[in-house]
């Protein structure tokens, strides 16, 4: 299915735009004013004639350019009026954010706007969605305002979740962590195009790198799993389940109207089809964080740097605890450090660069670990608050990264200084976590999938 338009339109009529500031169509319609999309936008209320120093339409049908996608966001009664002037001005691609249908148990109106959809054979993502959103494009359909809900920067995580709430929320917090998304789709009821729908275009999207994704239930068993079995083997997928105690199963019906099912009979399909399930939310940006900025590993040989002893400890037990390798040094790489660290530094795993550790003493480390092909990937903890530690440790570790030899993941807990060189890593693709436990998950999802490979 071709859904290009829902993320790269070059023409977009709003359908529904009121005067009035807090309406849903004059927040998505302002959105596009202000987000700086290159299309063209077409505001469209019979009883208005401007909106924002806009020109606005009576209808569709009065717009004389053509239209590659339409947002309906008209009180339910009114969509599928929405939908037959679509069909009337040749447009097959919509998204309808309203709500009111079987949602809230009003099947009847429901069956009558699939059968609409299905009859002009019109796209459609919704209803009862929030919409999309493309980072690259500057598309967003989005009906809550900039000002309550930032938007990510360009880049390669792209996030398909089901629940508009879920999806705003987690969008929020995580662009305020610093990921950086390539497209955001809440496809709602699901009506015609589905998650599996989704995952195809992303799993065929260059711009994405990794795919999240939430779903209560999930619309055609089958489907999904030749879907996502396909899309795996290109890139990773992390999907959280929404509805798998029976409490929770209920409530997906009355959310999305979905079926969410069984648990168990999800999680196997998950498996089955080389999907990497997340148990929390902040998991499965956990594992975003390392599968789209992390290169292959060759193995699932660990080696901890730390000036944190304790530190060191919690992640040498992680690193048991999920399955991973602890590395061990090479010859050569022994007698290079060992000649080169002083006495007080034990060249083992943990490599325990102690409290008065420089910024020297990590090169040497780092340097030495590089070459060493005992060794898989480097788990670097650096606890900034220590004084003799300087900024110039973000270049060490980036230029250590950069030669593209063996993944590096930084562990750095702290306030303020800490962030600012946390984020300076994060700029230069360097996944980094607050805690060991939460980077060791992340790496042994990282071998996992690429050991699937």
């Amino acid at each position: 299915m071709d859904l290009k338009n829902f993320f790269s339109p070059r023409s977009i009529a709003v359908v529904g735009v009121s005067r009035d500031t807090n309406k849903v169509g004059h927040v998505i319609f302002r959105n596009f004013i202000d987000g700086g999309f290159q299309g063209k936008v077409f505001p469209v209320n019979p009883k208005a004639n401007e909106i924002l120093n806009r020109k606005c339409y009576p209808s569709l049908l009065a717009i004389q350019e053509k239209i590659d996608l339409a947002i309906i966001a008209v009180p339910a009664a009114l969509v599928l009026t929405a939908v037959n002037e679509c069909n009337k001005k040749g447009i097959k691609d919509v998204i309808i954010v309203t709500s009111g249908f079987k949602e809230v148990g009003n099947y009847a109106l429901d069956r009558k706007l699939e059968a609409a959809l299905k009859k002009y054979r019109i796209r459609c993502i919704g209803p009862n969605c929030l919409g999309t959103f493309d980072a690259h494009t500057k598309l967003d359909s989005l009906f809550l305002p900039r000002y309550r809900l930032k938007r990510p920067e360009e880049g390669s995580i792209g996030f398909v979740c089901q629940s508009g709430a879920v999806g705003s929320s987690i969008l929020d917090l995580a662009t305020e962590e610093g990921y950086k998304f390539s497209k955001f789709v809440s496809y709602g009821n699901a009506m015609i195009i589905d998650e599996s729908d989704l995952l195809e275009y992303l799993g065929n999207d260059e711009k994405t790198k990794v795919i999240c994704l939430y779903i209560e239930g999930v619309k055609d068993g089958k489907k999904f799993l030749r879907v996502a079995r396909e899309v795996s083997q290109r890139k990773p997928i992390i999907v959280i389940k929404g509805g798998t105690t029976h409490e929770g199963s209920k409530a997906t019906l009355s959310h999305t109207g979905s079926l969410a099912g069984s648990a168990e009979i999800y999680f196997g399909a998950f498996r089955q089809a080389g999907v990497i399930r997340a148990s929390t939310l902040e998991e499965m940006f956990h594992f975003a964080e390392i599968l789209s900025k992390s290169i292959l590993p060759k193995g699932s040989r660990v080696q901890v740097i730390t000036n944190g002893g304790g530190y060191g400890i919690l992640a040498v037990d992680a690193i048991v605890n999920n399955n991973l390798q602890l590395s061990a040094f090479g010859k050569e790489a022994k007698r290079e450090l060992t000649s080169q660290l002083p006495p007080l530094v034990n060249v083992t795993n943990p490599l325990d660069l102690a409290g008065d550790a420089t910024t020297d003493r990590y090169k040497i480390s780092l340097d030495a670990c590089m070459k060493d092909r005992n060794i898989d990937i480097i788990l670097l903890i650096t606890l900034y608050q220590t004084p003799l530690l300087t900024t110039d440790i973000v270049d060490i570790i980036v230029e250590a990264n950069d030669m593209k030899v063996k993944p590096i993941i930084v562990v750095s807990a702290g306030g303020e200084f800490t962030e600012v060189l946390r984020k300076s890593l994060d700029e230069n693709n360097i996944p980094t976590y607050t805690f060991p436990e939460q980077a060791v998950k992340a790496i042994a999802k990282l071998v996992e999938y690429y050991g699937k490979k």
